[in-house]
């Protein structure tokens, strides 16, 4: 069931669905952002900008309800690892280009390419919402501010929900809303921003797939 979970984050739909999200995406208007809107978003990137690692912990929350967590490790561009406590046996992967959905137990790998999933924007070297994304809403309110970002790209499509620490604009959580609907969120906490990082942490074993499809 988590396996499922994590792959709705990343999971490429069906080329032939295409046709269907370019019918959706055709018929979103441009976002007309408001001053303030715009100097949130800028004030946004600056923040994501200035912030190349990142570790801490999670929560992911599946659409039924179920919950996993774990630890995470960032360090931009193009890298995080999704480490899944005990009972799940997931490990994600992100090492610049691609993006391995790791079962631990059956010894399992699938690989994307990285610019195909949602974690593009949160990985990419240079930040900026409003050159890069199709920003469809910003609301600031006291203590948060949430964007949200209609993700469309060859292979994908769905909403990718930011929300960030209203002070500090420190990222707290996203959500990730598929073609059908499902929403799959992930809250982080207890963030070290800018700190050491091991680069062994976000290497891709691209042999094991090869064992792996040989059997």
């Amino acid at each position: 069931m988590l396996k499922r979970f994590a792959h709705r984050l990343l999971k490429p739909i069906a080329a032939t669905g295409l046709a269907a999200v370019l019918a959706v995406s055709a018929m979103l208007p441009a976002a007309a952002l408001t001053e303030q809107e715009q100097k949130t978003l800028t004030d946004l990137n600056s923040y994501f900008n200035s912030v190349k690692t990142m570790h801490g912990d999670f929560i992911q929350f599946g659409p039924d309800g179920s919950q996993s967590d774990g630890k995470f490790y960032m360090a931009r561009p193009g890298k995080v690892r999704f480490y899944y406590n005990k009972p799940s046996v997931l490990d994600i992967v992100a090492d610049g280009k691609s993006v391995s959905v790791r079962d631990r137990k059956l010894n399992t790998q699938d690989i994307w390419p990285l610019g195909q999933t949602p974690l593009r924007f949160l990985l990419s070297d240079s930040i900026d919402l409003q050159r890069d994304t199709n920003v469809t809403n910003v609301l600031v309110e006291e203590d948060l501010v949430t964007v949200t970002i209609f993700d469309k790209t060859k292979f994908n499509s769905g909403t990718l929900t930011l929300i960030f620490d209203a002070k500090d604009y420190a990222l707290k959580q996203w959500t990730v809303t598929d073609q059908q609907g499902y929403d799959t969120s992930v809250a982080v906490y207890n963030v070290v921003s800018n700190g050491p990082t091991n680069p062994d942490l976000f290497k891709i074993d691209y042999l094991a797939n090869a064992r792996q499809n040989k059997n």
